[in-house]
């Protein structure tokens, strides 16, 4: 028996020999890949030294922003939830005005109650967000499935005939404003099914004959919104009508009579017109995966486009005035708060032909700003024209990281945030939702894209990302158990686009977990006699979500990157 209890022993000290072992070529593995972004807790890093690390140190602080920012779009739903029509639950168009109207309630300010409540507070998401969209679809859908405007007093459609101009314009709006920008987020929905089926109706009732086909309007602003959504749904559905009908506008605009800078007369560089530039440059991108002999037809006339926008657009910032004249070489007066959205379009093209200048011409807007433009009165001061150049910024700074427009983004933001009032509507208008917009944009910058679940006001949480790693720190004043979701690469999960081309709109992705992937996780509390276990996770576990577990007043720091392709 002695002899046996002997073995016994011998083998649980060769066993823990082995641990011990394995766990030295994993922390060696992971010192070599720099696979933790900053120190942990008990492990020196080769990049980050310090033991907790400036990285999560910033990842604090970035949490902290976060948190205010994901405070405040909550604080904001709650205002406008009580203002709604106590009959039908939609809410008004503003707080003069008791009805309900696709290009204004459903097109900017409903969708992005909808996408605060599927971030921190899913009951309401599940039940009174959705409530909303059954109600909207049952009481506005006028024209098949077309929404027109509803009036609260009246109880019925706020003009009695219907028009079929006005009734697509709403449509449109409600579509690339609302309905688009959640789908990219969410994925399949029921609000993905309702801008589909509003997407194929409004084809369906294209009214102007062309040469090259029906289209749905004349409008410069409907078809720069249409473009841009064709676009992304060709993609994202597979279906050939949507890039056709994407051909008709690039042919009628590009081909044809209608060229931006050759045929207009007054060519709006601020939105409620620039949608067609960028718009035109997402259907060129399109092109040039899909149907190459386009792609070469449409060279020349986007070329041109660019070029003399660049010429006769911009102020010596290298931002662009509200309208030109482009057959007269005459500039307009203002800057565009939008003027991120024509740089969208620059970027596009540059990620496709490789035209530097376009490029450069992005780098420029970003590096005027900190210095020539904090506390300006954009839109006369309105909130919204703060939204949209932040988001103007957000969305470049996602893919040329200059310095001092990361500074830009932090400050102004903050006196977006002064705009609120204390019962959470900011203005009383529709606009009030670009505001929770850009603020979600800008969290989810701070935490790298990374939401929690449950969400709660006391648990903050952001990241430090450092070349395709990360640093995150989580802390909460109760205890609090709970899941932290990774981003995945949306653009193609959800989208399936070739390649991640700026969008108006969209929500940039940072740090994104793909399926096919491994990673190396590694935890202040996954020990081994005090230094950290790096812990293999495939993309798809993590995807679903990693549990984490925090008592009253606790930090915990997690490291994270990705090694590999994963694929067999």
């Amino acid at each position: 028996m002695i002899s046996i209890l002997i073995a016994l022993n011998s083998i649980l000290i060769a066993l823990n020999s082995i641990l011990i072992a394995l766990n030295s070529i994993l922390i060696a593995l992971s010192t070599a890949l720099a696979i933790v972004v900053g120190g942990l807790p008990g492990q020196d890093c080769l990049t980050k030294p310090e033991p907790t690390g400036a990285s999560y140190l910033t990842a604090l602080e970035n949490g902290r922003k976060a948190n205010e920012g994901f405070k405040r779009c909550r604080h904001y739903v709650a205002g406008w939830l009580a203002l709604a029509d106590e009959e039908t639950g939609l809410i008004p168009r503003s707080l003069r005005d008791a009805y309900w109207n696709a290009k204004d309630s459903a097109a900017d300010n409903y969708p992005f109650m909808v996408l605060t409540a599927a971030i921190v507070d899913r009951p309401l998401f599940e039940g009174a967000m959705r409530d909303m969209l059954r109600t909207e679809i049952a009481l506005t859908s006028r024209i098949d499935s077309l929404p027109d405007t509803y009036s609260f007093a009246k109880k019925e459609f706020h003009d009695e005939k219907p028009d079929l101009g006005r009734i697509l314009f709403g449509a449109s709006e409600y579509i690339k404003d609302g309905l688009l920008p959640l789908t990219e987020w969410l994925g399949a929905s029921p609000w993905c099914d309702r801008m589909v089926s509003i997407l194929d109706d409004m084809w369906k009732h294209a009214p102007v004959e062309t040469p090259f086909g029906r289209i749905v309007s004349t409008n410069v602003e409907i078809n720069g919104e249409m473009l841009q959504t064709l676009s992304r749904v060709y993609w994202m559905t597979g279906e050939e009508k949507y890039l056709d009908w994407a051909v008709r506008l690039g042919d009628y605009y590009l081909l044809g009579e209608n060229h931006p800078t050759r045929d207009f007369k007054n060519l709006r560089l601020r939105d409620h017109g620039c949608e067609i530039v960028s718009g035109l440059c997402e259907l060129y991108a399109a092109v040039h995966f899909a149907r190459p002999e386009k792609k070469k037809a449409y060279v020349e006339p986007i070329h041109i486009m660019l070029d003399r926008i660049l010429e006769i657009g911009r102020n010596d910032h290298g931002l662009f005035y509200n309208s030109v004249d482009p057959r007269n070489l005459k500039p307009g007066k203002g800057v565009a708060d939008t003027w991120g959205y024509t740089l969208n379009g620059f970027y596009t093209v540059y990620m496709i032909d490789k035209t530097d200048h376009y490029r450069a011409a992005c780098l420029k807007a970003l590096d005027c700003l900190f210095e020539n433009y904090r506390n300006y009165k954009w839109e006369g001061n309105s909130s919204d024209g703060y939204a949209d150049s932040i988001e103007s910024a957000l969305n470049l700074y996602n893919r040329e990281r200059v310095p001092s427009a990361a500074k830009w983004i932090d400050s102004e933001t903050a006196v977006m945030w002064a705009k609120q009032k204390d019962d959470g509507v900011i203005e009383g208008w529709h606009g009030d939702g670009n505001f929770a917009r850009t603020t979600i944009m800008y969290c989810l910058w701070k935490t790298a894209g990374i939401t929690i679940r449950p969400w709660r006001e006391d648990v903050i949480f952001g990241a430090d990302q450092d070349s395709d790693g990360l640093a995150i720190t989580i802390t909460a004043e109760k205890a609090w158990k709970g899941s932290l979701l990774f981003d995945s690469p949306r653009h193609k999960t959800i989208l399936k686009l070739p390649v991640d081309w700026p969008r108006i709109n969209q929500f940039p992705e940072w740090f994104t977990v793909e399926e096919s992937k491994d990673y190396l996780f590694a935890s202040d509390q996954v020990v081994i006699r005090e230094t950290p276990l790096f812990v293999h996770r495939s993309g798809k576990d993590l995807l679903r979500g990693i549990t984490i577990e925090l008592e009253a007043g606790e930090t915990k720091h997690i490291g994270i990157q990705s090694f590999g392709s994963g694929e067999k």
